[in-house]
């Protein structure tokens, strides 16, 4: 029986700035249907980013999103009885999902601040090239890297 197909969603922008990335970040950010809240989150560490940095917290929020985007990947692959670790490109959508998880989580793995200071300061550390998120997308990469070999397995 085939999959159900699954079709192309179109995200609404946020109100505030415009923005398809920045609604999709709040719809990730999201615990138990708490929208306003991760709204707020988001908002108050954008404010914080413009005290920090005196600059407009859109444009580094999407060099943050586009510096934590991986490239390849690796995905398992099972040939004749072993398993391979098959590097794959990564598709844009997946790539803008992964980032915004990336960033959530490291800025959750935090410890000791309010969410919103946690998430303002791994956004900037991403925008800079460094921070937690940074790191698990060079984790990625260097794997795709060591599997190089297997590349020929791919689908």
């Amino acid at each position: 029986m085939r999959k159900k197909r699954n079709y192309k969603r179109d995200f609404e922008s946020d109100l505030t700035y415009q923005s398809v990335a920045v609604s999709r970040f709040v719809n990730y950010l999201m615990e138990d249907g708490k929208k306003a809240v991760a709204r707020k989150v988001l908002y108050d560490a954008f404010e914080l980013i413009q005290k920090e940095t005196n600059e407009q917290p859109l444009s580094l929020f999407e060099k943050a999103l586009e510096n934590a985007a991986p490239a390849v990947e690796v995905a398992s692959r099972r040939v004749g009885g072993a398993n391979y670790q098959v590097p794959r490109e990564v598709r844009p959508e997946r790539r803008f999902m992964l980032s915004v998880r990336w960033i959530i989580a490291a800025a959750r793995n935090r410890k000791g601040k309010p969410m919103a200071e946690k998430l303002a300061e791994e956004i900037i550390l991403a925008a800079k090239n460094e921070g937690s998120a940074i790191k698990k997308k060079q984790d990625t990469h260097r794997m795709a890297e060591a599997n190089r070999a297997f590349a020929h397995f791919s689908w």
